[in-house]
């Protein structure tokens, strides 16, 4: 079947909405489609959030023109701005939404500029009494501070709809139905969200096999939907490349149907953020909307955050990744220079054990450890599960493993980029492989960087232990993921150092 025969949109149904359905561009070769990932976002979005930081920076200028009294210096408005920042991204200010309203951010902006300038205006009093303001001059600069940030946060909001508009990004909408074809008709007739739908994905047949198995889907599909619809893996990875597609809606949660976790990681592999439309009938129980709670033309959104989607986390977390590796690596050198000692006048020549494993996106990188035991062949060092109670083991190669003292020398792969200090514990390609066939959502793992350590190991699942626990505690602080939760998962771990464990 040629590219053209299969992603030619059916026009049976073109009434369902105003505009033609988008066609895909004719097929590439493959070493084209198995290109880098698309760049990360756009131009636009890092404008918006320009936009709106530049918005709330002018906004406590303003309102401080209304304190009377002397000027405050510059160390205090820093304070302000800084606090300003950490509070508004906290409350997720700067996410990216498809219905962003000022006027529902009001209340929102009211108290943290209450909190913010309580705060600046006590820390200010305590280091000079001459800068004191009353309650009155306090709660005149809180609520111009919220008006005048309102004021420039929708004028912001109302350039990105009118951007969006001119320049709307390619979208897939992942799901099938009557809600995939209301969703789908909402993002052609309401051009302010900047979405332009340019295919249909078969969610319940990705990744499909088989000739008639691809061709019922499309059947199926193509009876209801104005779209190309794309029913493998290899359709997804084609469009995406093709038409730089940016977002994914999905109508129905990615876990309600086989197999869709291969499909999230293509799209957090290019880059694309997902969506997902709550499609639960009106009066039955709905679950409570969180502060992430978007709409679609009445269709209650939430953003899918697939592991380190924000560009500021992701940052965050690799500097301080670098931070502590870099320090952690000083202040072990004395314990490295040891075991490596240890390790040679045992074992003999041969101190460093290199394995290729599989990291971020699946890909492979090489993983430094001590070397516990010398494997017989490169056969057995790719295919063996576990060593821990190998006969051929060392005392030396044993106290290091029964510590993880063989492990140190990770930190420089940490160091490099290859790793984080936390995330999934990353495997051998053969068992990546072997697992991923085996257990459903062993594959999403790879949508963090992997970790020396992780929420499944501080949970006891590092060894001989069960592989379907280790992919749900995994999956789990993915998406739950915090630096915070980084934080206290090296407590964790290494108060388990004290402890003699190890795999």
């Amino acid at each position: 079947m040629t590219t053209e025969s299969t992603f030619a949109p059916r026009t049976d149904q073109a009434a369902s909405v105003s505009r033609p359905a988008a066609s895909i561009r004719p097929q590439r070769s493959v070493a084209r489609h198995k290109a880098a990932p698309l760049p990360a976002r756009g131009i636009r979005r890092h404008g918006a959030v320009a936009g709106l930081l530049a918005a709330d920076a002018l906004a406590p200028v303003l309102a401080l023109a209304q304190v009377p009294g002397p000027a405050w210096p510059v160390g205090a408005f820093a304070l302000l701005l800084t606090g300003q920042l950490v509070l508004h991204s906290c409350r997720g200010l700067y996410r990216p939404r498809l219905s962003p309203s000022a006027i529902a951010e009001l209340p929102t902006l009211f108290v943290l500029a209450l909190i913010q300038w309580y705060a600046a205006a006590e820390a200010l009093t305590a280091y000079d009494s001459r800068y004191a303001i009353g309650w009155t001059a306090l709660a005149c600069a809180v609520a111009a501070q919220a008006l005048f940030g309102c004021a420039g946060r929708a004028v912001v909001h109302e350039a990105r709809r009118r951007s969006g508009a001119r320049r709307p990004q390619s979208a897939l909408v992942v799901g099938h139905g009557p809600v995939a074809r209301r969703v789908t008709a909402a993002l052609y007739e309401r051009a302010e969200y900047g979405l332009r739908p340019v295919g249909q994905v078969a969610t319940a047949q990705v990744p499909a096999h088989g000739p008639a198995r691809i061709a019922a889907a499309r059947a199926a599909q193509a009876q209801a939907a104005p779209l190309p619809v794309l029913a493998t893996l290899e359709d997804v990875s084609r469009a995406v490349v093709q038409n730089t597609v940016r977002h994914a809606v999905f109508t129905h949660p990615p876990a309600s149907a086989p197999d869709t976790a291969a499909l999230v990681d293509l799209f957090a592999e290019h880059g694309c953020r997902l969506w997902l439309v709550d499609s639960t009938v009106a009066g039955t129980v709905t679950p409570r909307r969180t502060a992430d709670t978007d709409h679609l033309w009445g269709f209650a959104v939430q953003p899918l955050h697939t592991g380190l989607h924000r560009p500021f986390a992701r940052a965050g977390k690799r500097a301080m990744d670098a931070l502590l590796a870099a320090v952690a690596l000083v202040a072990t050198a004395p314990v490295m220079g040891l075991c490596a000692l240890a390790v040679r006048l045992s074992d003999g020549p041969g101190v460093i054990f290199r394995q290729e494993r599989i990291g971020l996106h699946g890909r492979p990188f090489t993983l430094l450890k001590f070397r516990t035991l010398c494997p017989a062949n490169e056969h057995e060092s790719a295919t063996r599960w576990s060593v821990a109670l190998d006969r051929r083991m060392s005392h030396v190669g044993s106290l290091l493993r029964r510590s993880s003292l063989d492990e140190l020398p990770q930190l420089w792969n940490v160091l490099r980029g290859d790793m984080s200090l936390v995330g999934p514990r990353p495997e051998r390609p053969y068992f990546v492989n072997k697992f991923t066939h085996s257990y459903p959502g062993y594959r999403a793992r790879h949508r963090m960087p992997v970790g020396i350590t992780g929420l499944a190991q501080v949970h006891g699942l590092r060894g001989d232990t069960s592989i379907e626990d280790r992919a749900r505690f995994d999956n789990h602080y993915i998406e739950t993921w915090s630096l915070w939760q980084d934080v206290c998962i090296l407590a964790r771990t290494a108060a388990s150092l004290f402890r003699l464990g190890g795999s």
